[in-house]
C-alpha cells in the first residue's frame, strides 16, 4: 500500500477499481463520474498493459443474469417436444412400462438355438408380443433365435441305410440341402424366377413329377400350385425386408420301402419378413412356410436311377399368413391397409411356429386363424 502527498496510506489500484465498480452501481458514497485519481490510474494501467481496462470510462460491463422466465420457457419447450415424441412413438414409454424393452434386450443377448435333432415336444415359448420393424423384422418372433438362411440346414453324418452305400447317402443329403436352398432361399427364385437349380436336382426319369411341376410353374392353379414345392412372392406386390430368411428344422435318413432304397426326410420351417413394394411402406409382415419332403435314394447297382439326382416321393406344405383360396403361385401376406377379400379365417388359432406335430394333409387349403406370425 503506497502513501499520498500527506503521508496517509494510499489506495491500491485493485481497491480503487472495486470502489469505482460500486460507485457505478450506485453503491457506497463514491462520486458518479471518474475523478482525477481514477483517470491517473487508468493512464498508468494503459501504459503498463497496452490497453485500457474495460469499464473505466464506460462503466463496468453488465453481468448476465438468468431470468426465471426464460428457464421456465425452455423447460416448457422441452416438455412439449417430449410429449410430441411420445405421441409419435408411444412405445418408447409403453415398452418400458410393460417390460417389452427389457424382454427385447434379453432376446437380443440370447444366442442362437442349438440345432434341432429330433421333433420338438412342444411349441416354442411365446416372447412378449412385439411388432416387427424394418430394422428388426424378427422382433417378437421365436425365429429371432433361429439360424440365418442355409446355416439352418445342417447335413447329418452319412451312413449306409437300407442297403444304400454311405457314399450315395452322403451325396443325397448334400443334394437335399441344395434343393431346399434353391427352392426356398435363392433370391431370384423367391421373386418368381424359374427355380432351375432346384429342378436340375430332380430325377428326370420321374416324368410324371416333372410334367406336373412344369404345368404348375407355367399355369398355377388349385391342383397345380408351385407353392407346394417352391417359395415365391410377386415382387410387384411385396419385397423382402433385409436379406435374412430364418430357418429351422432337420433332415434324417430312414430305410426305404424296398431293398436297396433309403428315404431322405426333411422337415423345415422358413420365416420371410416382407413389406409392401411401395415407396415409404414400413409395415412388416412375416409369412411362415413349413415343408415336409421325402426323397427316395436308390442303389444304382439295383435300380435304374440317374446319378446325382433325387426322386421326389412325397411333399406337404403349410403356409401361414398368405391369402386363402388364392392359387396364383405367390405368397400374399396380409397388411392392415389391404381390403377384406376371400373367405374369413375361422377355427381355433394355429401356431405356425409349432413344429411338434406333423403337417396335416390338406393344410394348403386351410383358412384358419393364426395365434402369431
Amino acid at each position: 500500500m503506497g502513501k499520498n502527498d500527506h503521508d496517509r496510506p494510499g489506495v491500491s489500484d485493485e481497491e480503487w477499481a472495486r470502489f469505482m465498480e460500486q460507485a457505478a452501481q450506485g453503491a457506497g458514497d463514491a462520486p458518479k463520474e471518474p475523478s482525477a485519481r481514477a483517470r491517473m490510474v487508468t493512464e498508468r494501467l494503459r501504459a503498463t498493459r497496452g490497453q485500457e481496462p474495460a469499464g473505466w470510462r464506460t462503466g463496468p460491463a453488465p453481468r448476465q443474469r438468468r431470468r426465471p422466465g426464460r428457464i421456465k420457457a425452455a423447460l416448457a419447450v422441452l416438455g412439449i417436444a417430449g410429449l410430441a415424441l411420445i405421441a409419435v412413438r408411444p412405445e418408447l414409454v409403453i415398452d418400458r412400462i410393460t417390460g417389452k424393452a427389457a424382454a427385447r434386450e434379453e432376446a437380443a443377448k440370447a444366442g442362437p438355438l442349438a440345432p434341432e435333432t429330433a421333433r420338438p415336444s412342444a411349441p416354442p415359448p411365446s416372447p412378449p408380443p412385439d411388432r416387427p420393424t424394418l430394422q428388426e423384422p424378427f422382433r417378437g418372433s421365436p425365429a429371432l433365435q433361429w439360424a440365418d438362411g442355409a446355416a439352418g440346414i445342417e447335413v447329418p453324418p452319412a451312413t449306409a441305410v437300407g442297403g444304400v452305400p454311405a457314399e450315395r447317402i452322403a451325396e443325397a443329403l448334400d443334394n437335399a440341402k441344395a434343393f431346399l436352398v434353391a427352392a426356398n432361399l435363392d433370391p431370384a427364385a423367391l421373386k418368381g424366377a424359374r427355380p432351375e437349380a432346384a429342378l436340375a436336382l430332380l430325377e428326370p426319369r420321374a416324368t410324371e413329377t416333372s410334367e406336373h411341376l412344369e404345368k404348375s410353374l407355367a399355369k398355377p392353379g388349385r391342383d397345380q400350385d408351385p407353392l407346394s414345392l417352391f417359395t415365391r412372392y410377386d415382387p410387384a406386390e411385396v419385397k423382402p425386408v433385409g436379406e435374412v430368411v430364418k430357418v429351422r428344422g432337420r433332415m434324417w435318413v430312414e430305410a426305404g420301402k424296398e431293398a436297396g432304397q433309403a428315404d431322405v426326410r426333411l422337415d423345415y420351417s422358413f420365416v420371410y419378413p416382407l413389406v409392401k413394394a411401395a415407396p415409404g411402406a414400413d409395415q412388416v409382415e412375416r409369412s411362415i412356410v413349413r415343408r415336409e419332403i421325402t426323397f427316395t435314394v436308390a442303389d444304382p447297382r439295383k435300380w435304374q436311377v440317374t446319378a446325382g439326382r433325387l426322386t421326389l416321393a412325397e411333399h406337404r406344405v403349410d403356409l401361414a399368413n398368405s391369402a386363402c383360396e388364392v392359387y396364383d403361385g405367390y405368397l400374399h401376406p396380409g397388411f392392415d391397409a389391404d381390403p377384406a377379400a376371400g373367405p374369413t379365417p375361422s377355427g381355433p388359432p394355429k401356431d405356425p411356429y409349432d413344429r411338434s406335430k406333423a403337417i396335416e394333409a390338406g393344410s394348403r387349403a386351410d383358412c384358419g386363424t393364426l395365434s402369431r406370425t
